[in-house]
């Protein structure tokens, strides 16, 4: 556990010294402040939920570019033959760098908590608290899934390019083209695997309700992915 947490903290100190990190952080935050003005008007319910559906679709694009470079930057300089020499495995590496970068998922997300102290000073009659935690909740499960599989595209290639497009490509096939095809007239077993995916799953946190089913197929689904990287990286450290 040592040894993941002091990668951990590597990959997070890699990223508040990279420009890149903070330009992706400007340009989420500023969405976000655009986003939250909607439910910011006179008549909204105060419960955040307009930011919290955008914020998914805004993930697809921000996670991919933030874990782009996690293992592809590490193939590219050379620096993984050493890492990988020293008394580390493949799951420390994995966990280290899934933790750092999604450690700095919560720090990108922290400043969007502002948005709840100003309905909180300004609602009438009231904020509504349960669906704002459960909505932070489901995010935080979405940002994980999405680190886990840009972790993944990560340590497939050496090219930090390749790794942000494909990563960006699988989330938007598990994420916005159902949502697209959901407007559709289709089959009942396409509307059953529609209603499996990433977006069908996260509106009952938006809305307010938190099920033990949902939970389950973010933790499983994440850990799937990080499994895939652990092994990728075996099976390259062997060519």
């Amino acid at each position: 556990m040592t040894r993941v947490i002091t990668i951990a903290r590597r990959e997070l100190g890699s990223y508040f010294a990279s420009p890149m990190a903070y330009v992706v952080m400007a340009v989420f935050l500023l969405a976000c402040g655009f986003l939250f003005w909607d439910d910011f008007q006179p008549g909204q319910i105060a419960a955040m939920r307009n930011l919290f559906d955008w914020m998914v679709w805004m993930l697809v694009w921000t996670v991919p570019m933030l874990s782009m470079g996690l293992l592809a930057q590490e193939w590219s300089s050379g620096t993984m033959e050493t890492l990988m020499t020293v008394p580390l495995n493949e799951v420390d590496v994995v966990l280290g760098k899934f933790a750092g970068s999604f450690m700095f998922f919560l720090v990108l997300l922290s400043p969007t908590l502002l948005y709840v102290v100003l309905l909180a000073a300004f609602a009438i009659p009231g904020i509504d608290l349960g669906p704002i935690l459960s909505g932070y909740l489901g995010i935080v499960l979405v940002g994980g899934l999405f680190t886990a599989v840009g972790l993944f595209c990560s340590s497939l290639t050496r090219s930090q390019v390749v790794a942000a497009v494909s990563a960006a490509a699988v989330l938007f096939v598990v994420t916005i083209a159902p949502w697209w095809a959901s407007g559709k007239t289709l089959s009942s077993t396409w509307i059953a695997i529609i209603n499996q995916t990433v977006f069908r799953r996260y509106t009952d946190f938006s809305r307010g309700v938190i099920d033990s089913g949902n939970l389950v197929f973010f933790v499983v689904t994440t850990a799937v992915f990080l499994f895939l990287s652990v092994k990728v990286l075996e099976s390259r450290r062997w060519k």
